[in-house]
């Protein structure tokens, strides 16, 4: 299932598998998270995080530790090529270090599983 064991973190998994079975898992489709916006908004949504969220990395953090406190988060994003696709590199690089801070300190786990499909799923 993973293309880069060993050397990413293990809150991080990226794959290519034709379907990924997730329980419990919270999916975001890719499309709607090619910006800081969409991404923040598709969080809110499916997380149903509070109206302050906000809009900066430091308030996303905040949320995502409360709804941490309440139990594990895998988050799947699907067509993961889209995530933060019209943004700046840096903003994808903010993203993983803000859920990397979280993966190793948050009261339970955290997991981002980043879904490509294979080329010949398209």
């Amino acid at each position: 299932m993973t293309d880069d064991e060993g050397r990413l973190p293990a809150w991080l998994i990226v794959c290519r598998d034709d379907a990924v079975e997730l329980p419990d898992s919270v999916v975001l489709a890719g499309a709607a998270t090619r910006t800081r916006a969409g991404l923040f908004a598709a969080l809110a949504t499916t997380l149903a995080l509070p109206a302050y969220l906000g809009d900066t990395w430091d308030a996303l953090s905040d949320v995502l530790r409360d709804r941490l406190a309440a139990g594990p988060l895998t988050l799947l994003v699907t067509d993961a090529g889209h995530l933060l696709a019209d943004e700046p590199a840096d903003q994808y690089a903010l993203l993983l270090s803000v859920l990397g801070n979280l993966a190793t300190s948050a009261p339970h786990p955290l997991r981002l599983v980043l879904h490509e499909a294979s080329p010949a799923d398209r």
